[in-house]
């Protein structure tokens, strides 16, 4: 239905692109003399007949294959391209990061660079000045920040300009897929704050995840050859163009062998899926590097009850740097308390480097009563599990203790990265998560015809 002026953040309407295409660069000089009634350029649409509204709160995802348009849409609502024909019209103030680097003078420093990006997204100069530090301190990129901006790596761009978008108080928010040069970390903090602003700002969003597409969107675009295929709810769109992906892959795409990688083995493991042999033998096994507990990274809480160590053991109760999917493994969260505690309750999440929850537990579900702690008091929580199969990347271990009960609860110490590990080799994952299977078998029937 359409929506009205009031909650209408954009607006497009009829919106394409039309860029001319010379073969030769001497008939770009025919075409400014000789014009007319004469072409010496082909056109090609990069979008055409293109209409839809974004409501004010609602975030917008844009997906397709490269080349299909989504960039271009972005800038026309930008303003940074001018349309060929239709319109783009934005209600309310925009803060637009699109190709990394763009509004970045190369020659200028990250400090005069953040100036003039503000600038640019409407900031005044004491605006600008007030903020200066607070954005600098968002991008961590330290003493770079005095110097030019052609010496950064573009990870580094990334985060300088991230950190200028979210510090522009802006209604509406244009992400292109620049996220995707950041490091793990970086994109910890980026996928917060994107979280945080889709429920008080407008956002578009452009992604080839389509994880991330359906966890951040209410509503997406497909865009194919610069016309847009289909409208509707994130998971509806992305599920139509999955579907299509596959289908033009069963064309001429076949399977890749992959060379075997010797890896160190666990000492020891329970078997739970029959096939586990098979998988540790072969190309679809799939190993987590676990790198040591991050105390200083980004936490909030009360704090009258602190982690002070997290890590992954094996069956023996040491701590482990490797383990495989399938084994059996215990997380360990330590604690101490500084104050009592009526009821101390202890959890955790393993988040995906967007940010997506795949699976978490806490001790308030699992312990039976409350569990008070007195002041100065160390104690620990363990949560043995088997260890699922991932797709590959980088995943992150959130912990969290908090007093009260499930219903309602104060958090009085939680660490958003107290633990990394890497998902690496084949994971036999259909989605985001590999169960380990207790039977899987094939029967015939008797005819009883």
């Amino acid at each position: 239905m359409p929506g009205t002026a009031v909650d209408v953040a954009i607006e497009v309407r009829g919106l394409g692109k039309c860029y001319q295409l010379y073969d030769k660069p001497v008939h770009r000089m025919w075409q400014s003399l000789l014009g007319g009634n004469r072409r010496f350029y082909r056109e090609f649409w990069a979008l055409r007949e293109v209409d839809f509204e974004v409501h004010r709160g609602e975030t917008l995802g844009i997906v397709g294959r490269n080349g299909a348009g989504k960039s271009t849409l972005l800038q026309l609502i930008a303003g940074t391209l001018k349309p060929t024909e239709g319109r783009a019209g934005i209600h309310g103030r925009v803060a637009a990061l699109l190709e990394l680097g763009s509004g970045f003078n190369p020659d200028f420093t990250g400090r005069q660079n953040v100036y003039l990006n503000a600038a640019i997204l409407g900031l005044s100069r004491d605006e600008i000045d007030a903020r200066i530090e607070h954005i600098l301190a968002y991008a961590e990129i330290g003493d770079f920040v005095d110097q030019p901006v052609r010496s950064y790596s573009t990870g580094m761009v990334m985060r300088l300009a991230f950190s200028v978008v979210t510090h522009v108080d802006a209604d509406i928010l244009i992400i292109d897929e620049a996220l995707a040069v950041g490091d793990a970390f970086f994109m910890q903090k980026c996928m917060r704050y994107l979280r945080e602003f889709r429920k008080r700002g407008t956002m578009l969003f452009v992604s080839h995840d389509g994880s991330a597409v359906t966890s951040l969107c209410d509503r997406a675009i497909w865009l194919e050859h610069g016309r847009v295929q289909q409208i509707g709810t994130a998971r509806k769109v992305m599920e139509a163009y999955i579907e299509a992906s596959l289908v033009e892959r069963q064309h001429g795409i076949g399977a890749q062998g992959h060379k075997l990688q010797e890896r160190p083995q666990p000492s020891t493991r329970r078997q739970v899926d029959p096939r586990q042999e098979l998988i540790d033998r072969s190309a679809l096994r799939n190993d987590m590097k676990i790198f040591p507990f991050q105390p200083e990274e980004d936490g909030f809480g009360e704090c009258k009850v602190r982690i002070v160590h997290v890590s992954i053991c094996n069956e023996q109760g040491r701590d482990v740097a490797l383990v495989l999917a399938g084994e059996c493994v215990t997380l360990r969260i330590e604690l101490i308390a500084d104050e009592a505690l009526d009821n101390a309750i202890t959890g955790f999440y393993v988040k995906n480097r967007l940010g997506q929850l795949m699976f978490g537990d806490n001790t308030a579900i699992s312990h039976g009563g409350d569990f008070a702690v007195s002041a100065g008091q160390r104690f620990c929580a363990n949560f043995q599990f088997v260890m699922p199969r991932l797709i590959p990347g980088e995943y992150f271990v959130a912990a969290g203790v908090s007093e009260g009960t499930q219903e309602q609860h104060v958090v009085q110490h939680w660490l958003h990265e107290a633990l990394r590990f890497t998902a690496e080799g084949g994971s036999m994952v259909a989605g985001l998560i590999g169960i380990p299977m207790l039977d899987i078998r094939v029967e015939r029937l008797t005819d009883d015809a």
